[in-house]
């Protein structure tokens, strides 16, 4: 993977997603690179330190089925993911919309488009909420967002089954059910 010439093609994009999910090159094998279950980005068992490289392999990840690839439009490789690629670190609520943003600064308004479920977490098995980052790439809400977004969020009764729930815009979603 020639790094340098895909950071130039990158740069080119003005910090836009690359379309990862149109190129469809050859799979090359995998790479020993590991997104360990906090987020954090290992290469050969070490931590990868610097964060523009993160977010520059961030940028061109591609979940094909339940396996993690880092595609450019000449090769395909394969990464092994622990839970989720991606944790929400901040929140912000603006103006009636939510915003979220993830350990590589990806942010986005929780919507329609960037749903929030609940689902069991790969490690300690609690249910917790994963919110949709981009086309199938899911985060899991940070402990401290969670408890943060916990303290506004609105208890609701529906069919006798208590909820706390939140809106960003016209859409509510909920943080889980007790």
């Amino acid at each position: 993977m020639d790094l340098a010439k895909l950071q130039s093609q990158l740069a080119e994009q003005q910090g836009k997603i690359p379309p990862v999910e149109k190129w469809q090159p050859d799979f090359c094998g995998d790479i020993d690179i590991q997104i360990k279950h906090d987020g954090s980005w290992f290469y050969m068992g070490t931590p990868i330190g610097r964060k523009p490289l993160v977010k520059l392999f961030a940028s061109v990840l591609r979940k094909d089925e339940d396996e993690y690839f880092l595609v450019t439009p000449v090769e395909k490789v394969r990464i092994q993911v622990e839970d989720v690629p991606f944790i929400i670190t901040q929140w912000n609520k603006q103006d009636e919309l939510l915003t979220f943003t993830t350990q590589t600064d990806d942010t986005f308004v929780v919507s329609n488009d960037n749903p929030v479920e609940i689902r069991q977490d790969g490690s300690t098995k609690a249910m917790l909420p994963y919110v949709r980052v981009r086309r199938n790439l899911w985060a899991r809400l940070h402990q401290n967002v969670y408890y943060q977004l916990i303290e506004i969020a609105k208890e609701v009764t529906t069919d006798n089954q208590r909820s706390l729930q939140l809106k960003s815009g016209t859409y509510t979603f909920s943080l889980g059910s007790f």
